[in-house]
């Protein structure tokens, strides 16, 4: 797939619930404890399945992500494609954060940040990360991006907020090459989809296993620790308790067209986001080695064909991203 300069496999890796228990905004925002030894050794397992892309963010953990990533990543530096985003406002010391901050001033800290907490003396893609921005704050962003890009800093930038101002002032800047949002098997930002096709821009697909929903070993929220973001975000509802009954039933009414052919669940969900977006780069989260090897094993069966996704769309109906 084409990201930008770089030709990378449809499959990338998202480290959000590799950065540990973090507050933001005076909630919950990380994904429980983790190990980190686990963690490295899961994103090494997703370089020896394939993986070329790995995706972070510097409040992830309050910079714990970043720096797990780092680590993991340094004996095949030169192999991947390394994102990270910026844009939050965080304390790494108290591991809490509030706020938003595009300013050129802050950018540039934060990428110098970025770097030390990498290891690297470069990031290839530099991503917008706060939604609501204004038309001039984006543009702004990618004003200081451009300098970064000219300092060597940064090969390329992107946003991860979906708005068509942050949207538009990336493919308008020099070095703009991507837009990350959601896309799965329940929903699909689709003005954003439009936007990359009609601009040149890469889709990035980020929770394309619907924040792990679809990896089927799920049936209730109860088995999430109390502090887990997906238990006490605003941005979905695949695992608030009202809720969740529904998106299980609709994961039931296409488990089979999903897993056909030999596939499982995990495999035939990010088969979909292939066959729905032919040139997407699904970016779904890894803890461990095992999940690791199994979102590798998709690379193998390839997308869905254009009438499987047609088959799943007819069942489930008309929808949105969640």
């Amino acid at each position: 797939m084409t990201v930008g300069p770089w030709q990378v496999p449809a499959l990338g890796v998202g480290t959000w619930a590799l950065g540990g228990d973090w507050d933001f905004d005076g909630r919950p925002a990380g994904w429980g404890q983790v190990d980190d030894d686990a963690s490295i050794a899961a994103l090494r397992a997703a370089h020896d399945g394939g993986v070329r892309y790995v995706d972070t963010a510097d409040v992830y953990g309050c910079g714990h992500a970043e720096r797990v990533v780092g680590r993991a990543i340094a004996p095949f530096r030169d192999e991947v494609v390394l994102a990270t985003k910026v844009g939050l406002v965080f304390d790494e010391d108290t591991r809490t954060g509030a706020g938003t901050d595009l300013s050129a001033e802050y950018i540039r800290r934060a990428c110098d940040a970025s770097l030390r907490r990498l290891g690297v003396d470069h990031i290839d893609l530099y991503q917008i990360h706060p939604g609501g921005t204004s038309a001039a704050d984006a543009q702004a962003a990618v004003a200081a991006f451009e300098d970064l890009v000219a300092e060597g800093k940064i090969r390329a930038y992107g946003s991860s907020a979906t708005e068509a101002v942050s949207i538009d002032a990336v493919a308008a800047g020099g070095h703009g090459v991507a837009v990350q949002q959601e896309l799965n098997v329940f929903g699909a930002d689709e003005a954003a989809l439009e936007a990359c096709g009609r601009l040149g821009l890469a889709v990035l697909a980020r929770s394309p296993l619907a924040m792990g929903l679809l990896s089927g070993r799920y049936r209730t929220p109860d088995q999430l620790p109390a502090g887990d973001v997906r238990r006490n975000t605003p941005w979905w509802t695949f695992f608030d308790a009202e809720h969740m009954p529904e998106w299980l039933a609709r994961i039931d009414a296409v488990r089979d067209l999903l897993t056909a052919g030999g596939r499982t669940l995990v495999q035939g969900s990010l088969a979909y986001v292939w066959g729905r977006s032919p040139g997407a780069v699904a970016l779904p989260g890894v803890r461990t080695a095992a999940q690791a090897k199994e979102q590798a094993g998709a690379l193998e069966f390839g997308p869905l064909t254009a009438a499987a996704v047609a088959d799943i769309d007819a069942v489930l109906g008309p929808r949105s991203s969640a």
